[in-house]
């Protein structure tokens, strides 16, 4: 008798042969895996391996850490040079009964072992939530690791879909855990000899699924064998020898996948089976004789005629459940059959049929009802959908014959009507219906709905509907886009006193043929008319109104909002209004920017913050007037190209303490005083091309102090002169940004003047306090020379844009602040002295310094760290080393 130890060697090296024929393939994510679980070295296999030894009185389970020393050294080299892996490539030895990876531990070895503080019953519960491939990799780690991992628990399913597997293993697979209750071949190899091993072996099978090769009649015969069998799954294969009938015979079977699979003809005798697909098959006759059949999916079965699929049918009275889409041979006699024969059907999908038109056929317990393209139902087709008074289902789309639906079913709760072309008029009554989707039908013109539950109505390209009625409490959101043929009469469907009470949104866009939109509605807090080009006129009375869109709305000469609780409006995009009316209490933003021919104007906003009349050329001081008196608490107003605007408007700008920011470029005003007089907190104030104002228009900003809270002044395009910058820019301490762009009277940036001689004897003595950090002098055609020293007193300055001054040619900065210095396109510029410490942007792109020049300007720039010469005819390529050597700090250069 051989002793223990012999026959777990003898074991192990018969496995080491199945192991290694499954798969030689090595793993490179394992390659490292293994290390990371086991504790000390134990993968070697010489015996003088170190084994931590921690707790010795641990009263936990040990977990043996060394390998036999008596291992022999082939089987060894063999472990070594590959990883196994159940599922995949390789094959753990996880399913040895004894041993260490292949190897009988001695009992010599009980003191090199290593304890953890897992139990058993810890190990199952982790191990509970591994796969197959996981549960093989932990059995790597230990003994203990593999026993618990090869517990039958976790081997009830023999999932090897799409795995190169060999009846040899597979057969050995099945005599380890003959208690599997599952098993998938899908996709393996010699399926046949496959499933013939699993149904000899495994009695307490009960769920099958293979597929993707040949079987044999003899697997049918040998079904019977598996009493416990309740599901069979069968795909994309080659049944029998292609000429035979296939007896399918058990009595326990349930549920049963005949799908994609080739046979001319099938018998299924199962007594208690609920369930059978045999979906995309190719068999001309299938008999059934299964009396507690409730689903059948024979859809897409080509070659069934119509006298098979109604003897197959007929003869499965308790069927509720019928597929036979695609079954292109179906008639309207095989329908009433199935109606007589079949009293508790409820699910029908007849899709793509197109020999039924039910015109004659009662399915009265029917509650869904699928007739996808269907070329013979018609309006009388729906007569007879009316006997099903239990429908709770209707699909009809691409229903290209049918012309009208009209039904009174008080269970239908949803309805689709897509692509069909010929569809005119729509009228459903049902109290519970809650979902219809009707799309692409473009000769619908009459709608009429009567529902409680139906809360979306969507139908998008209704082109030529023309009429609708809705009696639905219940309604929340309308989608009615790209309906082009609505009229003005739309808005009386949903306006108050109608049967839509609680609606909240209306999506109208593109509605080409609308005119004259009236609404009022105490619900609605959305509305869109974006792209209905044709409307002249809006009056909306919706006091939660929230949100309005009139985007596309070209020809709106004329716009009440009153009242609503909107927030804000944006009325931009509409260059034809001229009359409006706003009463929102809520409202905050109002943008006119645009709105070039408005004169009449009544804005009630008594919240209205920020006010942006750019462009209307007609508003006058009368309007603005009215405007600052109802909304006092506006902070910031832009009259931008408002020509109309006088000092009588200004004036009245003296209503408004919060008033920050002001804008009142491009219009033609001569005197600021008024500015001056009722703005004391002003902050921002732009007068970019001003043209008309004169040099003394600015002077009480530096010579008797207006506007002391002001920030930011932007005089661009305006005709001051030379001396007046000057004085502004020495007097004005407070401003920290200035915009000068454009300025052709402007000759240089000298800031080396003597402070006496430019401030007023009072302020002498404070140039420190200069606070300006931003200046622009773009494009300013006559500055030659820009000379800022040191003791100017510009300290804060940290940017300063001179690009496109063409016949700039020296520049001489020394700011510690300065971060950001624009030069671009100065193509004149020749001379560059920087004493910037702090600079970090330079942009010399198109000037033409020499690179000798730039190289001594940036060497002092210790922080630079962008550098722009593109175009710089005098600077090429190979410079760039040294550009970088004169300045160590800089990261990007553009060349």
């Amino acid at each position: 008798m051989m002793s223990e130890s012999e026959s777990e060697r003898d074991v192990v090296c018969e496995q080491d042969d199945l192991e290694l024929g499954f798969g030689n393939q090595m793993n490179e994510e394992d390659d490292g895996f293994k290390d990371r679980l086991q504790l000390g070295e134990g993968t070697s296999s010489s015996s003088d391996v170190p084994v931590l030894d921690r707790d010795s009185h641990s009263k936990r389970p040990k977990v043996h850490q060394s390998i036999a020393p008596d291992c022999d050294s082939s089987l060894l080299s063999a472990q070594e040079s590959m990883r196994f892996s159940l599922i995949d490539k390789d094959f753990d030895r996880m399913h040895e009964s004894s041993g260490d990876y292949g190897c009988p531990v001695s009992d010599d070895e009980e003191d090199r072992e290593v304890r953890m503080d897992l139990t058993d019953d810890l190990l199952h519960m982790v191990f509970s939530f591994l796969d197959h491939v996981n549960l093989s990799r932990a059995a790597k780690v230990c003994r203990q690791w593999r026993v618990a991992s090869s517990h039958e628990d976790f081997w009830r399913f023999l999932n090897f879909e799409n795995r190169n597997i060999s009846p040899r293993q597979f057969e050995d697979m099945c005599h380890r855990y003959p208690n599997a209750t599952q098993v998938n071949i899908n996709g393996s190899p010699a399926i046949h000899t496959l499933v013939m091993h699993a149904i000899s072996s495994l009695r307490n099978l009960e769920f099958l699924t293979l597929g993707k090769g040949q079987l044999g009649e003899t697997f049918f015969q040998a079904l019977t064998d598996c009493s416990m069998l309740r599901s069979l799954i069968v795909t994309d294969a080659i049944l029998g020898n292609g000429i035979q009938e296939i007896p399918i015979y058990h009595d326990s079977l349930r549920h049963i996948q005949i799908v994609k699979c080739r046979v001319v003809r099938i018998s299924v005798r199962c007594p208690q089976l609920q369930t059978l697909s045999l979906k995309r098959s190719s068999m001309a006759h299938a008999v059934l004789n299964c009396p507690l059949l409730y689903d059948l999916d024979i859809a897409s079965c080509h070659k069934l005629l119509d006298a098979a699929i109604r003897s197959a049918v007929t003869s499965c009275p308790l069927l509720e459940s019928l597929d036979m889409s695609n079954c292109s041979c179906v008639s309207d006699e095989t329908l009433r059959e199935i109606s007589s024969s079949c009293g508790n059907l409820h699910v029908l999908n007849a899709s793509y049929c197109p020999n039924i038109s039910l015109e004659s056929v009662r399915l009265t317990m029917l509650t869904v009802l699928k007739l996808h393209s269907c070329e013979g139902i018609t309006s009388a087709s729906i007569a007879a959908i009316q006997h099903s008074y239990m429908l709770e289902v209707l699909e009809l789309d691409n229903c290209s014959l049918l012309t009208s639906v009209f039904l009174d079913l008080p269970r239908l709760q949803n309805i689709r009507l897509v692509h069909c072309r010929k569809f005119v008029e729509l009228s459903l009554r049902s109290a519970v219906l809650s979902s219809l989707k009707v799309s692409n039908c473009p000769s619908l013109q009459r709608i009429n709905i009567v529902s409680n539950s139906l809360q979306k109505l969507v139908l998008q390209k209704q082109e030529s509907l023309t009429s609708l009625e809705l009696q639905c409490p219940g309604l929340q959101e309308v989608d009615l886009t790209d309906c082009e043929s609505l009229t003005n009469s739309i808005c009386e469907v949903f306006s108050d006193g109608s049967g839509c009470p609680m609606l909240k949104s209306l999506i109208l866009e593109n509605c080409e043929s609308l005119t004259a939109v009236e609404f009022s509605s105490k619900s609605i807090n959305s509305l869109s008319f974006a792209g209905c080009r044709a409307i002249t006129s809006i009056e909306l009375t919706c006091p939660d109104l929230q949100q309005v869109s009139l985007d596309g709305c070209d020809h709106l000469e004329r716009a009440i909002f009153s009242p609503v609780g909107l927030r804000s409006l944006n009325l931009g995009i509409c260059p034809k209004l001229n009359t409006l009316n706003i009463e929102a209490p809520s409202m905050v933003l109002l943008e006119l920017k645009g709105c070039g021919v408005i004169s009449e104007a009544f804005i009630n906003c008594p919240l209205l913050t920020s006010l942006d009349a750019s462009f209307c050329s007609q508003l006058k001081d009368d309007c603005l007037s009215a405007t600052t008196a109802s909304c006092p608490l506006i902070e910031s107003l832009i009259l931008m190209s408002c020509p109309s605007v006088g000092s009588d408007g200004l004036l009245s700008l003296r209503r408004l303490p919060n008033l920050t920011s002001l804008d009142l470029s491009y219009t033609f005003l001569t005197n600021l005083q008024p500015v001056f007089d009722s703005c004391s907190q002003l902050k921002v104030l732009k007068l970019q091309a001003c043209k008309y104002l004169t040099d003394s228009s600015l002077e009480p900003l530096y010579k008797d102090g207006a506007l002391p809270t002001l920030r930011e002044l932007d005089l661009s395009y305006g005709s001051l002169c030379q001396a007046s910058i000057e004085e502004l820019l020495a007097c004005c301490t407070h401003l920290t940004h200035v915009s000068l762009n454009g300025c052709v009277h402007m000759h240089d940036l000298n800031w080396s003047f003597s402070v006496d001689h430019v401030y007023p004897s009072s302020m002498a003595s404070k140039p420190h306090q200069r606070l300006l950090q931003n200046l622009n002098c773009v494009g300013c055609p006559n500055i030659k020379k820009v000379l800022i020293p040191s003791v100017s007193g510009f300290s804060n300055l940290s940017s300063l844009n001179m690009s496109l001054s063409a016949y700039l040619r020296e520049v001489d900065v020394a700011c510690f602040n300065l971060c950001f210095l624009n030069l671009s396109n100065c193509s004149s510029l020749e001379i560059l002295k920087l004493d910037c410490p702090r600079l970090t942007s330079l942009f010399l792109q198109s000037c033409n310094i020499g690179e000798e020049a730039v190289e001594s300007a940036i060497s002092e720039c210790n922080m630079l760290e962008t550098l722009d010469v593109r175009f710089c005819q005098k600077i090429i390529p190979t410079s760039m080393g040294r550009l970088r050597a004169a300045c160590p700090s800089l990261k990007r250069i553009f060349s």
